[in-house]
């Protein structure tokens, strides 16, 4: 299973912690839907042993966490707080008692502030800083790991962040929006090849989220709009990662909002990684003229608006394979959100709980046609706080009662469970 810091933790003041770019955002008017923030969330942070316990009876056996940077280092940068380093050695304490393997995210979005009113991921300097933060983590934990992920999802920091400026920090400038695009990759490479030197053991990865693009007509414009979609969601990403280039015909597209790149940055981007994760939920479509809606298309919708389509997991992991190779492949986020009703203390979801099932199936059939994918995780453990969306949108194998903080596994979850323990 899978979570982040910012969605589950909660104690957004306590312990040291300092501001992230989504506290400031939360804090804005108008931008989470129901006006609501990270500042208690699934108060994960005082209730942790409670939830790794529940992990072990379900059978989880790989726990993927992201760390709170400023809960670990404030301002981004300067002294650590070990207050924070003190929670996250008691997370993995627990995990290895419930022999629980620690799969650790460094950055999934929660930039510290101090650092985003100095440029954030627009300026050339955060990439130093994170590399700092990098090395400290794997200092003190990098022995205990699984496997560490450096980024999650730099198009969302990028595009939904700085380009749309629906997520945080809730900028909207293209330009801008595409050198942040190339600073976590950048900062990615360089925090690989410093860690390849202090930790040669450990395995190194970063997390995208991709989908296979289909045209939404035979037309030639569609097609066209097709693949330059493409580019920008799947190539923009891998290429650099595996092919050491942009692709041509983004950097066509972009002109003069391209990044600006260094001689030595696509070689430093490329380094050899040990696995990409791939967070799947859906397919897209491009059209040229109108929108595809999905509604009106698909023969089932999720309640974020997003069509259930499991073979494009499959589908999307045969091509990474490919047209990349990549060493191995890991499903890290893969999941759905529902309206659930909590009825007599039981929370009945069998549209999740068929989500789960089939696209399982559709893992088992790339790992058939030779895809080497080693691993698969549930998105998430636990209802949270679901960005933009707030607490309006469930993902969780578990009901999060946010009044009461009482957590109740939801039927997927007990199918998930039984899964797990091959029952």
């Amino acid at each position: 299973v899978a979570t982040a810091a910012f969605q589950i933790e909660g104690a957004a003041r306590e312990g040291g912690r300092g501001e992230s770019i989504w506290d400031r955002f939360c804090a804005q008017p108008g931008r989470i839907v129901d006006a609501s923030s990270g500042e208690i969330a699934c108060d994960h942070y005082h209730r942790m042993p409670d939830d790794v316990a529940l992990m072990a009876r379900m059978g989880v056996k790989n726990y993927r966490f992201s760390i709170a940077w400023p809960r670990v280092q404030p301002d981004g940068h300067g002294p650590w707080n070990e207050a924070g380093f003190a929670f996250y050695e008691r997370l993995l304490d627990a995990l290895q008692a419930h022999g629980i393997a620690a799969h650790l995210t460094l950055n999934h979005w929660d930039l510290p502030q101090s650092l985003q009113d100095q440029g954030g991921w627009t300026s050339r300097e955060t990439c130093g800083h994170f590399v700092r933060y990098a090395q400290e983590v794997a200092r003190r934990f990098g022995h205990r790991l699984a496997s560490l992920v450096t980024h999650n999802e730099p198009w969302v920091i990028a595009i939904l962040g700085h380009e749309q400026g629906i997520f945080a920090p809730g900028v909207k400038a293209r330009s801008k929006a595409f050198q942040v695009s190339h600073h976590p990759l950048l900062s990615h490479g360089m925090a690989v090849k410093a860690l390849r030197q202090s930790h040669p053991q450990l395995s190194l990865g970063i997390v995208l989220n991709l989908s296979p693009i289909y045209p939404a007509s035979a037309s030639q414009a569609d097609l066209d709009k097709a693949r330059l979609d493409d580019g920008y969601i799947v190539r923009w990403y891998m290429d650099p990662l595996f092919k050491g280039q942009y692709p041509a015909d983004v950097l066509e597209d972009l002109g003069s909002d391209a990044p600006l790149v260094a001689e030595e940055d696509l070689a430093i981007i490329s380094q050899p990684i040990d696995f990409v994760g791939v967070n799947y939920y859906t397919r897209n479509f491009s059209s040229s003229g109108n929108p595809w809606d999905v509604r009106a298309n698909a023969q089932r919708v999720t309640d974020m608006g997003w069509e259930v389509y499991p073979p494009g997991l499959t589908e999307l992991l045969v091509r990474l394979h490919r047209d990349y190779r990549p060493q191995a492949l890991l499903v890290t986020e893969n999941g759905s959100a529902f309206v659930d009703q909590l009825q007599d203390g039981l929370v009945h979801d069998p549209e999740r709980l068929d989500y789960l099932r089939e696209h399982i199936e559709a893992c088992r059939t790339a790992v058939l046609q030779g895809v080497p994918l080693k691993g698969y995780f549930a998105w998430s453990l636990l209802d949270n706080f679901e960005w933009a969306s707030g607490y309006s949108k469930r993902f969780g194998l578990v009901y999060v009662d946010y009044k009461t903080q009482a957590r109740i596994v939801k039927s997927s979850g007990h199918w998930y469970s039984n899964f797990l323990m091959g029952r």
